[in-house]
């Protein structure tokens, strides 16, 4: 028996193909559109004027800069989900309407290496119930937004008992019932904005006159108020030289995780202040940012970068630097060895001021009281601290680096005590009782570029600052 075949005319076949084509382009570029590339642009005057873009971003740590951001958003009647770290609170928003406001019952623990990040995401899967192979728990109804950070319910162990109340590793938390009516509403893909209002001012004032040092440029201000006690040159673009690790490791730490390793090869191994490296070792990010921080090794800047790739990591540096406001702030490498490293005293100031608010396990690994935690001790032994303060007990943390004559920097926050002010007057308020003025324990950031001793520069701005304020 034959077998029947139906001939289609060539040109009939090349249409109908065209056609399905057609169709399925545009049926995919719609998709991405809708859901995988929702892009906004940013209000006139945000920095650089760039397009958003997803992942991390540290602007959104900046009250006025999110309430921008949101509005843009709610404006264009988009569908998402927004989450604000300081009042604990989840919105989603469904076409530009709150459709639900749900209670954050848990986030990352401010200042741990879990803490819950600030950026844009998207929901990037949805599990009924995920299981974390490290903390043994389930995580019911769960959004995964970005690498190890999920939205979900009350996680609970294999045997169904609930977590205790301050158990967290990071996630944003929700009533198990919130969770699955979020989970039911949002799809793959829907953007996810996660903000923090770490930088707003709480107005505390200082006023007095700042001496003059020899550096082309220093600024001295308040992490808090934002008030600056002293400041020359703080616009001018200077090159920074190895302050540039410090966004070598917040960049490592936004990206990778703490715990992933990398085996070390010949093309890492670069002229250095201690050599430490060896070809064929085996190192995690957490083993490689030791000498990264406290010796500012040029090899360890460069291993880290291979997580992701030379080239893309210090696209990552620029895109952060630009998302925290550094408009002025460029880097050409991860090391700081190149002079095309650059910024200003007033990028470093907002630079300064997020790592404090939101990263500071960082700059606690600058200083020499970086106690042991649950990723352990250093698998280096005797390791140097190259920074001024290290050992000072009221050194938070910071950065020197050195690039050729005249161009030594640094960056060092200190907690403080300072003179509490009467709310009308500049007077302090003495205390009836002891006859002593109140004090509070405030943070504050010593920035010098361009200095020829930028110790001794530090150093005298250091205690103009004690015998002026304090």
């Amino acid at each position: 028996m034959g077998v029947f075949r139906y001939r289609v005319p060539l040109w009939a076949a090349i249409v109908s193909l065209v056609i399905v084509a057609g169709i399925l382009v545009g049926a995919f570029v719609f998709y991405r559109e809708i859901v995988y590339n929702y892009e906004i642009n940013l209000p006139a005057g945000t920095p650089g004027g760039i397009v958003f873009q997803y992942g991390a971003w540290p602007a959104l740590s900046n009250a006025n800069f999110y309430e921008q951001i949101l509005g843009t958003f709610v404006g264009e009647k988009a569908t998402f989900i927004y989450v604000n770290l300081s009042t604990m609170r989840l919105e989603y928003y469904k076409d530009g309407t709150i459709a639900e406001d749900v209670t954050v019952l848990s986030k990352g623990k401010p200042g741990s290496w879990w803490e819950t990040p600030t950026g844009l995401y998207k929901v990037e899967s949805k599990i009924p119930s995920d299981y974390s192979s490290i903390a043994h728990v389930y995580s019911p109804w769960a959004l995964d937004f970005q690498g190890n950070f999920l939205i979900h319910g009350w996680p609970y162990y294999p045997d169904g008992t609930p977590v205790g109340s301050t158990y967290s590793g990071g996630c944003i938390r929700l009533s198990t019932s919130d969770a699955k009516a979020l989970y039911d509403s949002v799809s793959v893909g829907t953007p996810v904005l996660v903000v923090s209002d770490d930088f707003k001012s709480d107005n505390f004032q200082e006023t007095v006159q700042g001496p003059g040092i020899g550096a082309k440029s220093y600024l001295a201000a308040d992490l808090e108020s934002n008030f600056v006690m002293s400041e020359k040159n703080p616009d001018e673009v200077l090159s920074v030289a190895s302050l540039t690790k410090l966004m070598t490791a917040l960049v490592a730490v936004e990206y990778v995780n703490i715990e992933r390793t990398i085996t070390i090869t010949p093309e890492m191994i670069v002229p250095t202040s201690v050599p430490r490296l060896k070809p064929g070792e085996t190192l995690s990010l957490y083993d490689l940012l030791q000498p990264l921080l406290r010796e500012s090794s040029n090899e360890a800047a460069v291993a880290i970068s291979y997580f992701l790739g030379p080239k893309y990591f210090v696209n990552l540096m620029n895109q952060t630097a630009q998302s925290i406001g550094m408009t002025q702030t460029h880097f050409v490498d991860v090391s700081g060895s190149d002079w095309g490293d650059v910024s200003t005293a007033h990028d470093l100031y907002l630079f300064a001021r997020y790592l404090y608010n939101n990263r500071s396990f960082i700059l606690k690994m600058t200083t020499d009281n970086n106690a042991p935690n649950a990723y352990g001790p250093s698998v280096f032994s005797h390791l140097q601290n190259f920074n001024v303060f290290a050992d000072n007990p009221d050194f938070v943390g910071g950065k020197i680096g050195q690039n050729g004559a005249a161009s030594g920097t640094i960056v060092s926050i200190f907690n403080g005590e300072f003179p509490v002010l009467d709310a009308t007057s500049s007077t302090p308020t003495i205390s009836t009782v002891t006859s002593t003025v109140p004090t509070e324990e405030r943070p504050y950031v010593i920035i010098v570029l361009g200095s020829d001793d930028y110790a001794k520069d530090a150093k005298s701005m250091l205690s103009w600052i004690q015998a002026t304020y304090q």
